[in-house]
């Protein structure tokens, strides 16, 4: 495997500001198409859109960058319509920086009938283990040393993804940023699964490393596109430890931190992989939203994180305030003049009320998901910038205090 590729140059990380004698801080990521203050949160578009946004509505909510899915956009339209369109930038008309995820989590979570969040409710306990199906469903996704067989959710189609045709599939994609191709295990998976699949993830992530390296030199004309390694190990301290030792040698641009972990412990484990990942290397969790989540996050180290959530709650009519999460279709709001929150600076409260968000939502016009989607994100976003601020003038635990308090008031 190289030790490092020339062109890595043309991604970097600086730290800026630390949060006192905690594992947070503030930085600054430089990609070919920009840089990204960090705590960050990147807005998900998945299949090369932010569902129900115009990218030029994403920009101007104040979100520095995008991720997009390697699984969703391999199906379709296929990575070679983004490579000869550019890239996925200029295939969405988004000049900020962009990710993409390798795809392994898609593999696992739809090959196993859990759609798109691991939810292991509603398993009965005989059920429990390490070939988990969700009721009803059958197994679509099956494992072995070279990479994972799996069966289109779409179509039905057989598939091969490894850890060389995941990076030729993101660098046809073409994102900034990139993750090595891993696999997802359960909460519901043995020590000795666990185990055994941390050791298969290592060995991919040496593979999408050479792989990645080869496609760099091939792909000369285009722009450097950084690969974090991703970090695996569920809610075992050692697991987490030996993954951010065993990842943390290798020539990775920045890490991920992915894999089953419950809400309670999700600080903790951040904190265990920032402790031994390397301090001049950007950390990114994945799929995370809630705002006490995302201050534990931060406090434990994370610089970026990413969540569907905004949007996908949008279209069911929920949307996010200062006092918490409300459900918009309520008969309350029938009448209900003022915008989705009083103060904000979004579009969607600078021009509409309630009453006639909720009217659209009922009527079934899809304005209402863009509305609504528009609000939920600028709202995380801005509770991020106001996170990244309060710790660069050192007011953070004031506003944590007075964020969370407000937020879980109810």
């Amino acid at each position: 495997m190289p030790n490092t590729h020339p062109r890595q140059s043309e991604f970097s990380f600086r730290v800026d500001t630390r949060l006192g004698s905690t594992l947070g801080r503030t930085g600054t990521i430089t990609t070919p198409h920009g840089e990204i203050k960090t705590p960050a949160f990147i807005a998900v578009g998945t299949k090369a859109t932010v569902k129900a946004l115009l990218p030029e509505s994403v920009r101007d909510l104040g979100a520095q960058a995008v991720l997009a899915n390697a699984y969703h956009l391999y199906l379709q339209p296929g990575p070679e319509i983004l490579d000869e369109a550019g890239g996925l930038g200029k295939f969405m008309n988004w000049s900020g920086p962009t990710f993409t995820d390798s795809g392994g989590f898609q593999v696992m979570s739809l090959g196993s009938g859990f759609k798109k969040v691991i939810d292991m409710q509603g398993v009965s306990s005989h059920e429990h283990g390490d070939d988990a199906v969700a009721p009803g469903k059958e197994r679509l996704a099956h494992v072995d040393e070279d990479g994972v067989w799996f069966k289109s959710h779409l179509t039905g189609d057989k598939h091969r993804f490894s850890p060389e045709i995941s990076m030729n599939v993101q660098h046809q994609i073409g994102a900034d940023i990139m993750f090595a191709f891993d696999e997802l295990t359960t909460l519901q998976n043995s020590r000795a699964y666990q185990e055994e699949s941390l050791e298969r993830t290592r060995r991919w992530a040496e593979r999408c490393v050479a792989e990645h390296f080869r496609l760099t030199e091939e792909r000369s004309h285009r722009p450097y596109q950084a690969l974090f390694g991703v970090i695996q190990g569920a809610q075992y301290e050692d697991l987490r430890r030996k993954a951010c030792r065993d990842l943390g040698a290798m020539p990775f641009d920045g890490f991920g931190i992915g894999g089953a972990l419950e809400k309670e412990n999700l600080g903790t484990i951040v904190g265990w992989c920032s402790e031994e990942l390397p301090e001049d290397k950007p950390r990114h969790l994945l799929g995370i939203s809630e705002p006490d989540d995302i201050f534990a996050a931060i406090e434990a180290g994370a610089d970026t994180f990413d969540c569907v959530s905004p949007t996908r709650v949008a279209r069911n009519s929920a949307f996010y305030t200062a006092e918490g999460r409300f459900n918009l279709s309520g008969a309350k709001y029938r009448r209900d003049w003022g915008p989705l929150q009083e103060g904000c600076d979004c579009y969607t409260c600078q021009h509409y009320s309630r009453a006639y968000i909720r009217h659209l939502y009922k009527a079934k016009e899809l304005l209402s998901h863009t509305l609504i989607s528009i609000h939920n994100e600028r709202f995380v976003v801005r509770m991020v910038d106001g996170a990244r601020t309060s710790i660069e003038d050192g007011t953070f635990w004031d506003f944590k205090e007075e964020t969370l308090g407000r937020y879980y008031s109810r």
